[in-house]
């Protein structure tokens, strides 16, 4: 009899994890059906992609196109500027590009609560009120993000969320909003892991779905956590508009790639490009690896004014399909060579089979960066047909075993590789 009961344990138990390994096996598999089999899966590891996906519908792409006051304007926002950008991005056919989140950041609110306890806008910059600006945006066919804090201040030190969430949720819910950024200050040191959850259920609750990104800073590595919580998560501390800024936080953004994917993103920061403190050439890059590392991309420059320059970095159409590609897989960084690791190759799977690939020169010379194809888990003998996303235009068809080519110093080139067996395959 104590033998039967000892089988009858084991059985349950195999059956069991049986069971949990069927479960684990389809979340992972949707996102790796559709690389083709040289594609190695530790270079573009997905593994911890999905184990506690919040699922709220939103953000199955990368919140692209998320204009944000704070880059720019800091506190020196009201609503005239907001209607003016809303105006602007519709004008100049970003709206239509997919930048559709008009995020107002810090400083929208007064400097306390009314008599009921309840969040109220800043009357002077803001007379209007918060209500009548969404109904403003949404009839461009824009998108309303706002911003509260997992604190009992904001940064700049106007009322904050923490212990108020459910009434916050519930007024940003009724005024329309459709984004939600969460920032991590004067936290009286609580655990984000327990700070961050009361805001989600709260804007669970209201019934109208609001996109929920996390801003901690990446102090607590939120991606070992927050992808249960929110839409995207901060990684890093503020960009700022320099060089060794993005480069170090694309460093420390590509550490969690594997944690990224349809749902919840990674979130490096905003986008710089167009602010005056790096070159073209920079900004190129900037735009390249950010849109690359699926990165939300939050214009973060005065798109009333931008430069020549600065809207054709912003409306590549074709980089911007990168960030936008439904496989959701986050690209990475997988060779380095020169001087403390100069030259970079960055690259990450894209559906139908294909690969984008980034050559990044972090040297202060021009210099030639090759890429293997054993470094990109493609076969050596397999023919790649190669399209240069800057240039608009095909390179070759015909490429086998490597493919180099000479980048500006802080430059960065940006290529679609397409193997022989995925053209093959789609020809039909």
């Amino acid at each position: 009899m104590a033998k039967n009961g000892f089988l009858l344990v084991y059985l349950v138990v195999i059956l069991f994890l049986w069971a949990i390994s069927l479960s684990i096996g389809a979340r992972v598999a949707p996102l790796l059906q559709n690389y083709a089999k040289p594609i190695s899966s530790n270079i573009f590891d997905t593994s911890n992609y999905g184990k506690l996906q919040l699922n709220n519908g939103l953000a199955r792409t990368p919140q692209m196109g998320r204009w944000n006051s704070w880059n720019f304007f800091a506190c020196n926002i009201n609503e005239t500027v907001i209607k003016e950008t809303a105006d602007a991005l519709v004008s100049t056919g970003l709206a239509d590009l997919g930048y559709v989140y008009l995020n107002i950041d810090d400083c929208w609110s007064a400097a306390t609560r009314d008599s009921k306890g309840q969040l109220v806008a800043d009357p002077v910059t803001f007379p209007s009120g918060i209500k009548a600006l969404a109904d403003y945006i949404h009839e461009k066919g824009l998108k309303l993000g706002i911003y509260s804090d997992a604190g009992v201040f904001t940064c700049q030190v106007r009322p904050g969320s923490l212990n108020h969430e459910n009434d916050d949720a519930e007024l940003f819910a009724s005024w329309g909003v459709d984004y939600l950024k969460y920032d991590n200050c004067y936290n009286l040191g609580i655990k984000p892991e327990d700070r961050y959850p009361p805001m989600r259920n709260a804007l669970n609750a209201t019934g109208r779905r609001i996109l929920f990104s996390l801003c901690e800073w990446g102090v607590d590595d939120p991606a070992l956590w927050a992808g249960h919580i929110g839409n995207s998560w901060r990684t890093t501390d503020d960009i700022n508009d320099s060089w060794a800024s993005v480069t170090t936080i694309a460093d420390i953004n590509d550490k969690w790639a594997a944690y990224a994917g349809p749902g919840g993103w990674n979130d490096p920061d905003m986008l710089e490009v167009g602010n005056g403190g790096m070159t073209y050439q920079e900004y190129r890059a900037h735009f390249s690896i950010w849109a690359l590392m699926k990165a939300p991309l939050l214009v973060g420059c005065d798109v009333r004014n931008m430069t020549a320059e600065t809207y054709q970095i912003l409306t590549n159409q074709e980089v911007v399909a990168v960030n936008q590609d439904r496989l959701g897989v986050q690209g990475r960084k997988i060779h380095v060579t020169g001087t403390e690791g100069c030259l970079q190759v960055w690259a990450g799977p894209l559906s139908g089979s294909r690969l984008v690939v980034a050559l990044w020169n972090r040297c202060t010379k021009a210099a030639t960066i090759t890429v293997k194809w054993e470094t990109l888990g493609i076969e050596p003998r397999t023919t790649v047909s190669v399209r240069d996303l800057w240039k608009h235009k095909d390179v070759s068809d015909d490429v086998v075993a490597s493919f180099s080519a000479r980048v500006d110093s802080h430059d960065c080139e940006m290529y679609i590789f397409t193997p022989s067996y995925t053209r093959s395959r789609y020809a039909a």
